[in-house]
């Protein structure tokens, strides 16, 4: 165990340099909900200029189309790497995974502490890089050379290193955290919990974290390239004796495994939520870990088919096609073990409940739009379209928004020891999901017309300016408008629930899984000198020979049970 470290004495050893996993959890929680608000004010500015081109934004003004590119390339960073993996990977697996296994911390609190402030840093480097003279990079968050390495190209001198500098840091910052999560879960599990015990949340945050390691030592060497070029006149990425081409491959084999990364903790928290409001045993809790680790192969050899019209060979071409094919196999195979998993239970519709329904249904659309892109075939007619944008959000979204939300209202009873208001909550979820969808919905009918995407003004484009075209636009703006503004009583409900929530029990949602054995919220040591034991899996619900319908991991059994999954 780490427990090398004491309680924290002051206001800043507990909450500014704290060395416990769950302030560190809670650290990166906030520093991502704070990003998420500059990125939705993004999402809002540029959206708005397209559905009133020209005209003044209220809350920033006129959009140029300066701006504008900064602004998309922003919102697209922001999301990815100050949303997505703080919240889902950095926060929740803080959190989660020493409650889980029944230990006292990670067993790195020092690196643990040093992950968040190099997290932070890079954070402020980003922001910083949108009030420097040329202002914020605007070359895409896909960063493709020549445009992202010459700042005659994208008029951002001191913006573009900027933003590949706070990249690098975030990425330095999650390598860290790595290291800690997985030598915790493999060397701090408490007595009795075998591989098989491990709560599938837990399993997915490593398996994401094992493929960013593997995937993202090419991204690092590209970027440092990169960084190069832009300061240094290199032409490693130029048209002059470098290869523009070479990055695409290098950003490509991180940022396709970099989808599962964050979209595999996000089925986690799933699997722990419908287990728990369905009453029922997880369906298949081996074969949904097989297939993820299939998942997780597979992603290493799909990313050329972002590169379908980037002059690829055509027989290369069908074979990234087949392996993106491939990849929904087990991706489908894990829906319907959720499918399974809530088939015949005994269902409650609690807030975290709806949202990883939603999660189901949102993601299995953004899968199904996928398969279009993945042939080579259609996706030259689609590709740079705002169908890709659609297709994108309907597999983003449900990961980093409406994951989170599922996350955040189902441990919010252990981190802050109050419950959320339910109705609060339902309003918010409602609030949510339809906006969402009237906002992307017609993004799949104007790609599907050609329009294509990071174009600032399209009245400069006669055959994308008509009136339908335009009403669609401007549907799907004031969409984000309400989608944006019903994020405030959720707001509302987390900061009132902190302090003036009704008190939460320890086990409020009557769970399985070792989180909810210590009390709410947890001390400083979790458990304090008595760790807990495990008996069990993690999903034993309704079991015939119990009258409780949940079966505690670390409630002893009948002498001589034997572990079943």
């Amino acid at each position: 165990m780490s427990g090398d470290h004491h309680g924290p004495t002051s206001f800043w050893s507990k909450y500014v340099f704290s060395l416990d996993h769950k302030v560190i959890g809670m650290q990166y929680m906030f520093t991502g909900m704070f990003m998420a608000i500059i990125g939705g004010y993004f999402a809002y500015a540029f959206r708005m200029q397209l559905a009133f081109p020209g005209q003044e934004v209220p809350g920033y003004g006129i959009v140029t189309s300066h701006d504008y590119n900064s602004l998309v390339t922003n919102h697209g960073t922001i999301m990815i790497f100050w949303v997505a993996m703080p919240v889902l990977i950095a926060a929740l697996g803080n959190f989660l995974i020493p409650l889980m296994i029944g230990a006292d911390d990670m067993v790195f609190p020092r690196l643990n502490r040093l992950s968040y402030q190099i997290f932070l840093v890079s954070a402020i480097i980003l922001i910083a890089s949108f009030f420097v003279q040329g202002g914020g990079f605007g070359g895409a968050w896909t960063s493709y050379p020549p445009l992202s390495s010459n700042p005659e190209y994208n008029l951002t001198p001191l913006g573009a290193p900027l933003w590949l500098t706070a990249v690098a840091l975030e990425i330095v910052a999650f390598l860290l955290g790595g290291i800690n999560f997985l030598t915790t879960v493999m060397n701090a599990r408490t007595k009795g919990m075998k591989m098989y015990d491990i709560p599938m949340v837990v399993w997915m945050i490593i398996i994401a974290t094992l493929l960013f390691m593997a995937s993202v030592g090419p991204l690092v060497a590209g970027a440092v390239m990169l960084l190069f070029d832009q300061t240094l006149n290199t032409s490693f990425f130029s048209v002059d004796g470098g290869d523009p081409l070479l990055w695409q491959h290098l950003f490509w084999f991180f940022g396709h495994p970099e989808v599962y990364v964050v979209l595999l903790p996000a089925m986690g928290i799933v699997c722990e939520i419908i287990t728990t409001f369905s009453r029922k045993k997880l369906f298949g809790y081996k074969e949904i870990l097989y297939m993820t680790f299939a998942t997780g192969i597979l992603s290493f050899f799909v990313w050329a088919h972002h590169q379908f019209v980037a002059g690829i060979d055509p027989r290369m071409a069908t074979v990234f096609s087949i392996t993106t094919l491939l990849i929904s196999i087990p991706i489908g195979v894990l829906c319907f073990c959720f499918i399974a998993t809530l088939w015949g239970g005994s269902i409650t519709f609690s807030v975290p409940m709806l949202w990883a329904l939603a999660f189901i249904g949102e993601f299995l659309l953004g899968g199904v739009t996928g398969i279009y892109l993945g042939s080579s075939g259609t996706d030259i007619f689609f590709h740079d379209t705002t169908f890709v944008v659609a297709h994108f959000h309907y597999t983003f979204f449900p990961i980093a928004i409406i994951g989170t939300f599922a996350g955040i209202t189902y441990w919010f009873p252990k981190m802050f020891g109050r419950m959320m208001d339910e109705t609060l909550g339902k309003v918010h979820f409602w609030g949510t999901i339809i906006p969402f969808n009237c906002l992307f919905i017609p993004l799949f009918l104007l790609g599907m017309g050609g329009q294509h995407r990071r174009i600032y003004n399209y009245e400069n484009f006669p055959d994308l300016a008509g009136p339908e075209m335009q009403n669609m636009r401007i549907f799907a703006t004031l969409s984000l408008v309400a989608l944006l503004a019903f994020q405030l009583p959720f707001l509302y409900n987390l900061f009132r629930s902190m302090f003036r929530g009704e008190k939460a029990e320890k086990n409020p949602w009557k769970a399985n899984t070792l989180e909810w054995v210590a009390p709410s919220p947890p001390p400083h040591g979790n458990f304090g000198h008595q760790f807990p034991e495990v008996f069990r899996g993690p999903y034993e619900f309704s079991h015939p020979d119990r009258e409780d319908d949940f079966w505690p991991q670390s409630e002893p059994g009948p002498r001589g049970e034997i572990k079943e999954h």
